[in-house]
Order: C-alpha cells, then sequence, then structure tokens
C-alpha cells in the first residue's frame, strides 16, 4: 500500500520529479521527463509498480526530514537503536544544459551522524508504468558495485551498493558509522547509448544546492506567511521544465480527489490557464526571466491557425495527449481508473484566452520588451473568441456533461477583449479596439443580464441559481469591485452553500452539472481565493483565520496536493498542485496589501 499523500516529499531536477515516501521509499519517478513512462509508480498501487526503498533494518526507526534550506536536496534523519542517520535524496539540476535525453541522475547519499545505522535496500525497477519488467544484471565489481537494467528505450544503472537479485527484487544492505558517507546512485540513459561515466555526487550536489539558493535568494517575499510563500515559489519553479518552460500543473497522475472514486486525472501537461496563472505570480515577484521563458513556450506551442487552440499541451507543446485507461496500476488505495494523458485536451474552455491574454498584458505592463510574436498571436487569440463568442464551453473545471454559459468563462472572454483594448489605447499597439470594446461590453451586458441571480449574486452558469468558486475570480481580473455588492451576495452565497466544512469547494457536484459520478473534496486553491477576496474587503480577522488554516494543510515539508479531505484529515488529489501554491502566493500577497 502507498503511504498518504500528504506523506511524500517531491524531488525535482526542473525535467521530471520523484516522489519520496516519509519511510524513504521512492513511489513515483518518471523518466526522463514530467511526462514519460514511469520507472517507479508504487504511488498507484504497490510495490510490485515499482519503488525503492531506503531505510534502517531496525522497523523501531523513526524519521524526520526537512528540505536543506530553499532547496529540492531531501534530508531524511533517522533515529534507530544504534544510532543516528541521514539519507539526502536529490535529483541534481544540471546548470551545464546537458541533453535530458541522454542521462538523468538520481542521488541517495547516506551520511552517519552517531552510533552506527545499517539501512536495507529494496529495489523494484518497473519501466513504462510498469508495464515492462527490465532486464537485470551485474555490470560492476567488488569494489565497485554497478547493476544495470534495460527493458526496450529504457536503461538504468545503480551505482554504490551490491544488490542481489530474489523473485524480480533487488536487495543489499549498507552500514555507516559517525563520519561515514555512502552514495548510491540511479542513472537513466536511452538504452541504445553507451552508458554514463559515474556522477561526480559531490559536484552534482554543491551545483544544484547553489543552483536552488540562487534563484530562491531573489524571492523578496516578507509576509507573515514568508517560509509558505518560498516553498511556494520553489514548488513553482521545480514544476517548471528547465529546457521548454512548460509549467506542469502537477508531476504525478490519478492521484484520487475522491479515494476510491474514478476522479483521477493525468495532470503532468501544461495547462495555459495554470500556466498563466503562475506566470502572473512570478512576474509580481521579479522573475521576468522565466516570464519571457514560459512566454517563448507559448508561442511555439500554439503557432498556426488560433481555430486549433488547445487548453492543454505537453511539456514541449505536444498536441496529441490521447486520454488512456491503465489496467496495469490499480490505483492508489484502489481508486480506478488510472489515466495516462488528459481528454480535456480536446474540450472548448472558453476562459483560456483571457487567462493568456491578461498574463501577456501583465508582462507588457511590467514594462518586458515586446516580442515579434505575441502581439499578433494575440490579434490572432481574440479573433476566435469572437467567432466562438456564444458558444457554450466545458468551463475552468473541465466538466464532462453538457457544455454551459459559464459565467466565469464569460468573465475571462471580456478581460480578454478588455486586455486587447487596454494594448491598443496604453501600449499604442495596432488592433481594433473599437471593434473589441463592443465585444467587450456586450459581453458585460450579458453577464450582467442573465449571469446574476434574483437574490443578486453571480450564478454558475446562466439559467442556475447554483454559484461556483470561480467567481471569486471576478475582481482579480477586474470585471467588478471586490466590494461590488453582487461579489458580497456571491461571497455570503458561497460560504452557505460550498463551505460545509471551513474550507471552499468547486462546486456542488450533487447537481450533476459536471457530468461524472460520484464527488470531492474541497479545492485548497479556492480557499486561497477567498482569502484574497476577504482581504480586499476588509474582513481581515477571516482572512487570517481561513489563511492559517489552509496553510497549516500543507504536508511537514510545505507541500500542497490538489484537495483535502476534512473528514478523514488528509490531503487528495495530484501533488504538489501548482494551482494550490500560486493561489497561497496570491492570497499572502493581498494580505500584504491589505497592511495585514
Amino acid at each position: 500500500m502507498p503511504d498518504a499523500i500528504e506523506d511524500y516529499a517531491l524531488l525535482s531536477n526542473c525535467r521530471t520529479a520523484a516522489l519520496v515516501s516519509r519511510e524513504g521509499s521512492i513511489d513515483w519517478f518518471c523518466l526522463p521527463r514530467f511526462d514519460s513512462g514511469s520507472v517507479f509508480a508504487a504511488v498507484l498501487g504497490g510495490d510490485d509498480q515499482g519503488s525503492w526503498r531506503l531505510r534502517p533494518v531496525d522497523a523501531a526507526a523513526t524519521p524526520t526530514r526537512r528540505y536543506d534550506g530553499e532547496t529540492f536536496t531531501l534530508i531524511t534523519r533517522w533515529e534507530s537503536s544504534g544510532g543516528v542517520a541521514e539519507v539526502h535524496d536529490c535529483l541534481p539540476v544540471d546548470t551545464r544544459h546537458l541533453d535530458v535525453t541522454r542521462r538523468v541522475d538520481l542521488v541517495r547519499r547516506i551520511v552517519g551522524i552517531s552510533g552506527e545505522v545499517v539501512f536495507a535496500h529494496e529495489l523494484r525497477l518497473r519501466f513504462d508504468y510498469a508495464r515492462a519488467i527490465p532486464w537485470v544484471r551485474q555490470t560492476g565489481t567488488v569494489d565497485a558495485p554497478e547493476l544495470t537494467a534495460i527493458a526496450g528505450p529504457d536503461a538504468v544503472l545503480i551505482r554504490g551498493v551490491a544488490l542481489t537479485a530474489d523473485d524480480h527484487v533487488h536487495r543489499g544492505t549498507v552500514g555507516v558509522a559517525a563520519g561515514d558517507v555512502r552514495d548510491v546512485t540511479l542513472t537513466w540513459h536511452p538504452s541504445h547509448h553507451h552508458a554514463p561515466k559515474a556522477l561526480d555526487v559531490d559536484d552534482a550536489l554543491a551545483t544544484s544546492q547553489r543552483w536552488w539558493r540562487d534563484w530562491a535568494a531573489h524571492i523578496g517575499a516578507e509576509h507573515v506567511h514568508r517560509e509558505a510563500v518560498v516553498r511556494s515559489l520553489l514548488t513553482l519553479r521545480a514544476l517548471t521544465h528547465h529546457d521548454t518552460g512548460g509549467i506542469i500543473a502537477a508531476p504525478t497522475t490519478s492521484l484520487p480527489e475522491q479515494f476510491g472514486g474514478g476522479r483521477n486525472w493525468d495532470y503532468r501537461y501544461v495547462w495555459l490557464r495554470d500556466a498563466s496563472l503562475t506566470i502572473e505570480v512570478l512576474l509580481a515577484h521579479g522573475f521576468e526571466h522565466v516570464v519571457e521563458h514560459w512566454r517563448r513556450w507559448l508561442l511555439r506551442a500554439i503557432a498556426g491557425d488560433p481555430r486549433q487552440l488547445q487548453i492543454v499541451y505537453g511539456v514541449a507543446g505536444e498536441r496529441d495527449l490521447a486520454e488512456r485507461e491503465f489496467a496495469e496500476l490499480p490505483g492508489y488505495e484502489g481508486a480506478a481508473p488510472v489515466r495516462i494523458g488528459n481528454g480535456a485536451a480536446a474540450q472548448y474552455q472558453a476562459d483560456v484566452t483571457g487567462e493568456v491574454l491578461t498574463a501577456l498584458f501583465a508582462a507588457r505592463e511590467a514594462g518586458m520588451a515586446e516580442s515579434a510574436l505575441s502581439w499578433p498571436l494575440e490579434h490572432a487569440l481574440l479573433r476566435r473568441a469572437e467567432e466562438r463568442l456564444d458558444e457554450p464551453d466545458d468551463g475552468i473545471w473541465e466538466i464532462r456533461g453538457d457544455p454551459r454559459r459559464f459565467v466565469h468563462s464569460r468573465a475571462m472572454v471580456w478581460a480578454a477583449f478588455d486586455r486587447g483594448v487596454r494594448s491598443v489605447r496604453e501600449h499604442g499597439l495596432e488592433g481594433p479596439a473599437e471593434q473589441w470594446e463592443r465585444v467587450r461590453d456586450r459581453v458585460r451586458d450579458e453577464i450582467d443580464a442573465q449571469g446574476v441571480a434574483a437574490a443578486g449574486h453571480f450564478t454558475q452558469f446562466e439559467g442556475t441559481d447554483a454559484v461556483d468558486a470561480s467567481l471569486l475570480l471576478l475582481p482579480t481580473v477586474g470585471f467588478c469591485a471586490a466590494d461590488d455588492p453582487r461579489m458580497l451576495a456571491t461571497v455570503a452565497e458561497i460560504e452557505r452553500t460550498l463551505m460545509p466544512d471551513g474550507l471552499v469547494l468547486r462546486y456542488r457536484t450533487d447537481s450533476g452539472v459536471d457530468g461524472l459520478a460520484g464527488t470531492e473534496n474541497p479545492f485548497l486553491a479556492c480557499s486561497f481565493w477567498l482569502v484574497e477576496q476577504y482581504a480586499a474587503t476588509g474582513r481581515l480577522a477571516d482572512a487570517h483565520a481561513l489563511m492559517d488554516r489552509a496553510c497549516a494543510l500543507a504536508n511537514d515539508v510545505g507541500l500542497l496536493s490538489e484537495e483535502y479531505d476534512v473528514a478523514a484529515r488528509r490531503q487528495a488529489g495530484n501533488m504538489p498542485q501548482a494551482l494550490s501554491h500560486l493561489a497561497l502566493v496570491r492570497a499572502a500577497d493581498a494580505l500584504e496589501r491589505a497592511g495585514a
């Protein structure tokens, strides 16, 4: 059985990621990219789906863990009856821009602190989402043990520990006394290439530590929640691909929104919405170079006919994200099906153009140099938005029921044309500002007439009185003021209908609007959106109380998943979730602006 979702810590080299459990097991690791096939997938079943467990043989040994400062080197400290030792887990960041298709390294350094501690390795290599058990052979010597595993295009070398086979499991032990350091490395490379040289672990760790700390040094946040803000910004960087600039939504697939249910989705891709919101947060904290990297990614990904725009792409801008169900993976605690790929790529979500243009306008406002292609692209996206102006859509939550005219989507269409008008009038760019202004004003009039309930609050979609947490974003894009009476009424309705346990649900799943069976838990980003709204309207006591509660749901190393099961007191959904972390930063910034 996998550990609780909140018991996992993230390793990242900004090209791929691994999840390490509190008990020292790497239960999720895709190679060589975030969205590649897995070599360890125990989090979606159990050890038979692939894992690498490293912990003391003393079953009573107890772990505590932390990141090594503002980095993604995880230090797990084990206290056992025989002594104390640490495991330093790291995916080194390669600052020399090594081609990721040639090698990826993972380091597990064992450090003796006091006494003597014997560690047991238990390695199960399962390539391609546990569909390929590799051919494994000993390729080292007694003094330099090495294990080579090959399956199809993939090869992995394990160096630094002698392991012996036992029915597709490789086991071994390593003992350390005070002052001892033992390095064990996993190196992936294409099986048709020669095996790479052994990693210089000292250099790799030092270089990686320096890279993360240099990046974090640019963070100027002085919030009450500074530690959470810094870890969140680091997490957003960890989910940004070093080479392509693509920002993934999460490094995992199919961690359930409802335990035992079927709401299990693959988030290892670049959603234009999530990436745009991330960019706005990074821009607000001075990371213009990351914004420029993403802007280049965007231009490459959606280049061509704007009518072919997708709402989600692969890490390098790939379009084929066909959704498949994998029976080889039983699912987290039996939550099935496990899905690879995401059918949302084929959906129409009208809000996406608004998020993209809002982010690009923020970059323009920040003084970033205009790209030769960025404004023509925005111009083309507005033409597409106008062509589909009256169409219902699948909305921000990617419903799989009937398309609707969602009010949040309509407000983001308004925002798209608003940014187009302002780019012409305030920044001197060329475009039909009067035409866009007419479209913008027409959309506003329609929302005012059809998107407000008789009770005075905004609605989830035209023709219902229900609310949706996405309505909390309307003031953030300037559609209305935070203290607009309709917004205040909307907040009151959200508090009444979407907060049964003190955290915010996205919407009422029992309405059937999303076309899915089952239910889900409170969506963490939505609670942070409500903090932002509270702060903007002077409800500072409520803002602080909700902020403290939501931040307290992070795990021991500061990571947040997608949702939180209040009754079971556990995280749910894919983790760590970019949207949760960027919403946390926005909420903290809102409190800072409010002087709170």
